[in-house]
């Protein structure tokens, strides 16, 4: 994402993991206010938003409850908080990642189960 100044989508195709049989896969992800980077905190703006197709497109705006949008570090990326929850939490290998109700965007679990296995993502850059 270096050298990148403009919103990203990023849509994730989850599933139960390698080895496991596969379950109806959901489609989820954010729309960044601005791109992916290395922080101590939390950065973005309201313009920042979760979205799921389970089985409908559900959009989840910013709530105005706090300001928890994005904070990247390498270890991981999350969007979204409140109460030691993210919306949408990836590891750093970006295999990972957790879901939670928030109440930055006030939106349900975006996968099926809790912790997911990530097996499709794209990242989209806006010119």
């Amino acid at each position: 994402m270096q050298g990148q100044d403009t919103p990203v989508l990023m849509v994730i195709k989850d599933s139960d993991g390698p080895g496991r049989p596969q379950r109806l896969s959901s489609v989820f992800g954010a729309l960044a206010s601005e791109p992916f980077k290395i922080s101590d905190g939390f950065y973005g703006t309201g313009e920042t938003f979760l979205f799921s197709f389970n089985p409908e497109f559900q959009v989840y705006k910013w709530t105005g409850d706090n300001m928890f949008f994005m904070k990247g570090d390498m270890d991981s990326l999350a969007f979204g908080g409140g109460s030691g929850e993210f919306g949408l939490w990836l590891d750093g290998d970006l295999y990972h990642g957790r879901s939670h109700s928030c109440k930055t965007f006030g939106n349900p679990m975006l996968s099926k189960k809790e912790d997911f296995y990530v097996q499709d993502i794209e990242i989209w850059a806006f010119e």
